[in-house]
C-alpha cells in the first residue's frame, strides 16, 4: 500500500477480543495504523509508548491510533495493561492484514515490518512511515502528516 491508495479494510480482534474494523475507526476521522513486530519487546514498547504519550496531539487532530501485530489477543491485553495504552491493539495472528498492507515478512525472526500508515477520513493513505530502528519517528511523522491533511 502506498500514498494515495485506498486503505484495505479489515476486521480483527482487539486486546479484549472485540472485533474492530477499519470502517469503524474511519467513521471517527483519520486513522494512524501502526504495525509493530512483537509486543513486549524493547523497540515495540518504545514505539507504542510514544504513541501513547502523544495521545493529546492525536486527539486534537481528530485521529485514532491503532496498533497491529501478529501477537494473540491475550498478549495484546498484557501489553496494553502493562503500559496503559489508551488505544486499541489488534491481533493479526495469521498475518492476513499485514500481507495486504505489504508489511509481512516471509523470512526472519520478526513476522512484521515496523511501518505506519496515516489514513485520511476518506480512507486514502496519506503517508507511509518506514523505520525499523527509529521508534519515535512513527508517531512524530504521523502528527506532521495529520497536520498536512488538516491544512488541505
Amino acid at each position: 500500500m502506498q500514498r494515495g491508495d485506498l486503505a484495505s479494510g479489515f476486521s480483527l480482534p482487539d486486546e479484549r477480543g472485540e472485533v474492530r474494523t477499519l470502517d469503524e475507526f474511519l467513521a471517527a476521522g483519520s486513522v494512524v495504523l501502526f504495525f509493530y513486530p512483537a509486543a513486549m519487546t524493547a523497540g515495540c514498547t518504545a514505539e507504542s509508548c510514544h504513541f501513547r504519550d502523544l495521545g493529546a496531539e492525536f486527539s486534537a487532530l481528530g485521529a485514532t491510533r491503532v496498533g497491529i501485530s501478529h501477537d494473540d489477543v491475550a498478549t495484546q491485553l498484557r501489553f496494553s495493561e502493562k503500559h496503559g495504552f489508551d488505544y486499541p491493539l489488534l491481533s493479526d495472528p495469521d498475518g492476513a492484514v499485514a500481507r495486504r498492507y505489504g508489511v509481512h515478512r516471509a523470512l526472519g525472526p520478526l513476522p512484521t515490518r515496523r511501518w505506519t500508515f496515516v489514513i485520511g477520513a476518506d480512507g486514502r493513505i496519506a503517508e507511509v512511515i518506514k523505520s525499523e530502528t527509529r521508534m519515535a519517528i512513527h508517531a512524530d511523522r504521523a502528527i506532521v502528516a495529520l497536520r498536512e491533511l488538516a491544512a488541505r
